[in-house]
């Protein structure tokens, strides 16, 4: 189990940071090219990609973001808004961090994070803003189930 998981079931507070790191590979890119249908020439022609002034095809910006589900996932945390600032581009082989920090909680377990994804030189690369509900007693109660289960449905660890 995770420890993002674990720290869920045993209660999250404002400030608690949480992190994921991931390489992106032309294989990710093509994956998500034909789930998401976008085949924009950005990420696949390297003529199109000169001509906008990168160094190469670049990774999908909705595909990076989405390091922050791998995150709430853990969490357990419903999302109600999501916005994004893509700064520099994401090129194929690239190891990306991203770092969640839970800013607000309220009474009723809706929350806010901010997220910043930093590329291997340590440069920003996106920004995220983020609010949900997190998972509540009884929802906790069935994640504790899960886990003593050995959590089979999480392969995360």
């Amino acid at each position: 189990m995770s420890s993002i998981r674990k720290k869920a079931i045993a209660g999250l507070r404002v400030g608690d940071v949480f992190s994921v790191s991931r390489e992106f590979t032309q294989a990710d890119v093509n994956r998500y090219a034909d789930i998401s249908r976008d085949y924009n020439p950005v990420h696949f022609d390297a003529r199109f990609t000169d001509a906008k002034g990168f160094e190469g095809p670049i990774c999908h910006g909705l595909l990076v973001a989405g390091m922050i589900s791998e995150i709430g996932g853990q969490i357990g945390w419903l999302a109600s808004e999501m916005r994004f600032q893509f700064k520099k581009p994401i090129y194929f082989g690239d190891r990306i961090v991203c770092e969640l920090v839970i800013t607000e909680i309220d009474d009723k377990g809706r929350a806010a994070a901010t997220a910043q994804y930093r590329n291997q030189h340590g440069i920003v690369v996106m920004e995220a803003f983020l609010k949900g509900i997190l998972p509540g007693s009884k929802e906790k109660q069935v994640m504790a189930a899960m886990a003593a289960e050995g959590d089979p449905s999480n392969p995360i660890e």
